[in-house]
């Protein structure tokens, strides 16, 4: 038996309520399915197939096509292994933006800790770290042991201690730092 051909709507199998809002191309699925103008489209969940239902134009192209959201690449693999080199080599080629993780990590907790922090920033490697004498700020009047104090006073939160422990230990960071990390990669200019 022939079948009719399906007129898929403008993101094909995609949600365009999840392009639109999130700017993430998420797949719909059949169970959500709905028809606009004579095309068919799939919704990730109900909640985006109501929505889409209440203001149908919102949604759908009008003058020019719905713009993909950009490309997102991500290296995993073992310390060491080149993921840095590759990820900066390929982003150079594409002209896309590259996002170098440890050293985002780095500057979330940089202004508590005043340094940097892992094995390769240890006291072995202080003096490369150190501000020379002469650039120091010589209107200071603290004593130096007042100084000492106040840099071990800046109290760390979870989320940071996790961080710290990342970057020194190569802990493991929970899914709940992961997640407010990554998540601002997706929703936030510049990275949007």
């Amino acid at each position: 038996i022939k079948q009719k051909k399906r007129h898929m709507g403008d993101t094909n199998h995609f949600c365009p309520v999840s392009l639109k809002e999130n700017f993430v191309l998420y797949p719909g699925l059949q169970e959500h399915a709905a028809k606009y103008k004579e095309k068919i489209y799939y919704f990730s969940t109900s909640e985006y197939k109501d929505k889409f239902l209440k203001n149908p134009e919102e949604y759908v192209a009008h003058d020019e096509p719905l713009q993909a959201p950009p490309l997102r690449v991500c290296f995993l693999g073992v310390h060491g292994a080149g993921k840095s080199t590759c990820a900066r080599q390929i982003a150079d080629k594409l002209g896309i933006f590259h996002i170098q993780f440890e050293e985002y990590l780095q500057e979330l907790i940089l202004p508590k800790t005043k340094r940097k922090v892992g094995p390769s920033f240890d006291e072995d490697y202080e003096d490369d770290y150190k501000i020379p004498e002469e650039l120091e700020d010589t209107s200071q009047t603290m004593p130096k042991t007042e100084t000492e104090k106040s840099e071990k006073e800046a109290e760390l939160t979870d989320e940071e201690e996790a961080i710290k422990a990342n970057l020194i230990d190569d802990m493991e960071l929970p899914p709940e730092v992961l997640d407010k990390i990554v998540s601002d990669w997706w929703k936030t200019e510049p990275f949007r």
